[in-house]
């Protein structure tokens, strides 16, 4: 954050803040952009919503009085070298504009996402994702794609991965091993649905369906395995453990097993009720006796495993910090690390029957669960960010998995044929090794 904000002051100085584009204007994306109320050196220059009107009001209600709708690159740059804020509903025209030095994807939804991504990647931008669902469906492809334009593709600081990751990379910089990478959740019921998550989605201008993957697993499971993709991890087991504990994280490490975690290479989890709520954690080992005796001096415990951990997480604030990073120092806060190590599969929130067609991410049908990727390639099972959309062929029970051979995909979806692209290059690569 020093170096950061160091940077930040230097460009806020030569009047050279640094610009970037935005896809979405919904809950995250609002709050953005009322950040730029308040930070130097940096700002949103641009917005691209599918609905105009709520781009327009969001970047209003953040206080810019200079706002435009443009329908073209050039005139966009116009607009942003004036200081105003652009908006359009034309995803190219973020990604052709030459003055802005990175986009953020805020809209979490999986088919626009894969859009907007691939589109600011063929072009040439760095990319930051608030968006683990895509992350966590072709997250690998993607950043394949974006090394191989020269560009940078990383996920956004304030969200729990790349806390988890920022802490991580401190454990592993101090001489530590990290084996669990964990997640502080404090609900979770796979049946929720928008019907009984609707009150609380009004009262904080999120969409149902949102909050509904909040509090169904299905997002933390993304969040998880976009954790296990970057550092190499996996989960001990379907589902993640994910214990119920209503004390601290510290007194986790009693909780797990440490040879199995070496086994494993770490592994990804989460506990549900801990504190320090909504915070993140590691459990790390000390590579001999020396650093364990320093580690005890510390006040850090005997070991064998010792808990470091973050107690918040701050969306919106560390959003545009990653922009920074990416842009001033080439610094990406999470990514894959080559293949990928742990998927999100499906599962029937209720019965469904042969012919449904299945809804979206935090819906009425399904929820998703974290399982290792060799044991999703051999089982077949359908990774969630594929399923919405797809018809089922057979019944399949509450609770019941879903196989890739129970479905019929729709026709025409960028996810699916990126899905399929990422399958042939990793099998070809040797999976996710």
């Amino acid at each position: 954050m020093i170096i950061v904000d160091t940077a930040l002051a230097a460009r806020a100085e030569s009047g050279n803040p640094i610009l970037f584009g935005m896809f979405g204007a919904g809950f995250m994306a609002r709050g953005i952009l009322n950040q730029g109320r308040y930070l130097s050196g940096i700002r949103c220059a641009a917005v691209c919503n599918r609905t105009i009107e709520t781009a327009i009001t969001a970047v209003e209600a953040a206080g810019v009085e200079d706002v435009e709708v443009v329908h073209s690159p050039a005139r966009l740059d116009e607009v942003a070298g004036r200081g105003g804020t652009a908006v359009t509903d034309d995803p190219e025209v973020l990604a052709g504009s030459e003055s802005l030095e990175c986009l953020l994807e805020a809209t979490g939804h999986v088919e626009y996402g894969a859009r907007v991504t691939t589109l600011a990647i063929d072009h040439g931008k760095h990319v930051v994702l608030m968006n683990a669902e895509l992350d966590g469906t072709v997250g690998p492809l993607l950043k394949k794609k974006a090394d191989q334009a020269g560009v940078l593709y990383s996920g956004a600081d304030g969200d729990q991965p790349a806390v988890q990751l920022n802490l991580h990379r401190f454990v592993t910089s101090v001489g530590l091993r990290p084996l669990v990478c964990g997640n502080i959740k404090g609900l979770q019921d796979h049946h929720r649905n928008p019907t009984t998550q609707e009150s609380f989605a009004r009262e904080w201008g999120q969409t149902p369906s949102m909050v509904t993957s909040f509090a169904d697993g299905t997002k933390i499971s993304f969040e998880q395995a976009i954790v296990a993709n970057a550092t190499g991890m996996q989960v001990a087991e379907r589902g993640m453990t994910g214990m119920n504990y209503d004390g601290h994280v510290d007194d986790l490490i009693d909780r797990y097993d440490p040879d199995q975690l070496r086994e494993l290479g770490g592994v990804v989890d989460y506990v549900v009720g801990a504190q320090p709520s909504p915070g993140v954690y590691i459990l790390a080992e000390a590579r001999d006796s020396t650093q364990a005796l320093y580690l005890k001096y510390g006040k850090l415990g005997n070991g064998p495993l010792y808990s470091f951990y973050v107690p918040y997480h701050l969306t919106i604030f560390e959003a545009p910090l990653t922009v920074a990073r990416v842009v001033a120092f080439g610094d990406v806060a999470i990514a894959p690390d080559g293949g990928p190590r742990v998927e999100v599969i499906t599962a029937a929130k209720t019965d469904l029957k042969a012919g449904d067609t299945i809804d979206g991410l935090g819906g009425y049908m399904t929820y998703g669960l974290c399982e290792n990727h060799e044991i999703t390639n051999r089982e077949g099972l359908l990774p969630i960010g594929l399923a919405e959309g797809s018809v089922l062929r057979r019944n399949v029970a509450k609770d019941e998995l879903v196989y890739v051979d129970d479905v019929d995909y729709p026709e025409g979806t960028l996810i699916h044929r990126l899905r399929a692209e990422q399958d042939v290059l990793f099998d070809t690569e040797g999976g996710s090794s």
